[in-house]
């Protein structure tokens, strides 16, 4: 249990900048669907879609790579592989920086916006930063220095609002409109990197050749892997527009889903911070011997579904004040928000279940079980988009990450001898959505009234949770 108390602490502490940090970002979005309209707010969610999809391209799997050879028996040199991966990715990032320069027009062309190259080049230079300083957070996180981490990124991000709500409010012009976030964005990167400058020095930089193509060997099917999560996380922002091309208010639409998956961003910053903790302790905690371990894995599994299902509850049940954060020729698409929040969920258990392979150096397994929910992302949004726009893309991701869900609980059954308690899990969720259908029924003319009609059932639902868990007796 001291496992879980620190695997908890730590995600707390990560919490600051992710679930906090995130959330401070969530109230930008009131003030986008404010000042852009769906057209121009899906141009920032389309052109979003492919700097999450690039940045994965460009960390390769390295940040998984570090935190396994940084953590293995016979490390003799930690910061042997941290300069090496940092010198590898500082490579890799300068010369995407160029080639976005090189075919500037073809790619601005490409990306329908010709009119707005700076669009794309500002987003190159900050993705390609943001590939950089992902190790240097890595760092941060395997010294197990949570606060450092928080201080650098809630600064990051305090810039970027700042520099946000400047822009939007006092040298708004609306013939730049998006390309405000943009820039916001380009500036706060920038700044980060004299931050992290005790994390860039005070070491001898040294590049091993042959340690980088172990790491690369290691991490290559995690790129793989990468890249198809990703996809199945952000492709249908980028099919949307192809697949409704003949519909007049194709990229409106996809400013409704994009803003509306705001909404439900709670869950998705839950398991960030989760997944920024976690990393680091499974590959700590394989280090020990004895099966205390593996129940701490199991507990922690437990734990994060409990934590999700009450997440969900609580943005359910109090979406008459949620919804209040998108403007209301949005709101048409608020009806994606369950479902999306449920596939993060998936998402999550999915991550959890994926020690089994990383800790057994079986990474491709992880790429195949991606691939898997790819073939489902592509197919649902081939199929479906076309007739029934954004609602297809929130089941088909929901459909995806339930397969990839249940395809690596099942392989794992054999390959790894950690059980988990399903069966208590399955009771909190169904539980979970149990509650949520009986809150539903209640809708009172008043918002307040609803909300606080709603809440004895949500209050329900914990009080249960730390009785069965005997944490409360």
């Amino acid at each position: 249990m001291a496992g879980i108390k620190s695997l908890a602490k730590d995600t707390a502490i990560y919490g600051l900048s992710s679930i906090i940090g995130r959330f401070l970002n969530w109230l930008l979005v009131p003030i986008y669907t404010m000042k852009l309209t769906e057209a121009q707010y899906g141009v920032v969610t389309n052109l979003y879609a492919y700097v999450a999809l690039t940045l994965i391209v460009l960390t390769y799997g390295m940040e998984t790579g570090f935190f396994r050879f940084v953590n293995r028996e016979d490390c003799k040199d930690p910061m042997r592989v941290y300069s090496t991966v940092l010198i590898s990715l500082a490579s890799t990032s300068a010369l995407f920086i160029g080639l976005v320069f090189l075919f500037l027009g073809p790619l601005s062309r490409a990306l329908d916006c010709a009119a707005h190259p700076q669009y794309i080049w500002m987003l190159a230079v900050t993705v390609a930063i943001d590939a950089f300083t992902a190790i240097p957070f890595c760092y941060l996180r395997y010294k197990k220095r949570p606060v450092r981490f928080a201080v650098y990124k809630c600064l990051s991000i305090a810039l970027n609002i700042g520099l946000n709500l400047i822009f939007f409010f006092l040298m708004y012009n609306p013939a730049i409109a998006e390309g405000y976030i943009f820039m916001a964005n380009l500036i706060a990167s920038v700044i980060l990197l004299p931050l992290l400058w005790r994390e860039l020095t005070g070491f001898k930089w040294q590049f091993d050749g042959q340690l980088l193509r172990k790491m690369l060997n290691y991490s290559w099917p995690l790129l793989i892997l990468g890249i198809a999560g990703n996809m199945n996380q952000n492709l249908d922002k980028i099919l949307f527009p192809f697949l409704t091309a003949g519909q007049p208010d194709s990229m409106a639409q996809l400013g409704i889903y994009g803003a509306c998956c705001k909404v439900a961003l709670v869950m998705m910053m839950f398991t960030q911070a989760y997944r920024f903790a976690y990393e680091p302790f499974i590959f700590a905690k394989n280090r020990e011997q004895g099966g205390d371990k593996l129940q701490a894995y199991s507990d922690a599994m437990k734990f994060f579904v409990i934590f999700g299902m009450v997440i969900f509850l609580a943005v359910m049940f109090y979406m008459p004040l949620l919804r209040n954060f998108i403007s209301e020729s949005f709101r048409s698409g608020l009806r994606v928000v369950p479902i999306v929040m449920i596939a993060d969920l998936f998402f999550g258990v999915f991550f959890n279940l994926s020690l089994w392979y990383k800790l057994t150096d079986k990474t491709i397994w992880g790429t195949w079980f991606s691939l898997a929910g790819l073939v489902v992302t592509v197919a649902l949004n081939v199929i479906f988009v076309p007739t029934y726009g954004y609602m297809a893309c929130a089941w088909a991701a929901f459909c995806c990450y339930g397969v990839m869900m249940l395809a690596s609980y099942f392989v794992g059954l054999r390959k790894h001898p950690l059980r988990y308690p399903v069966k208590r899990m399955g009771a909190y969720f169904f539980g979970a959505l149990a509650l949520w259908g009986l809150g539903s029924m209640v809708e009172l003319d008043s918002a307040a009234l609803t909300m606080a009609s709603r809440t004895p059932l949500l209050l329900i639902y914990i009080m249960a949770i730390l009785k069965f868990e005997k944490i409360w007796r």
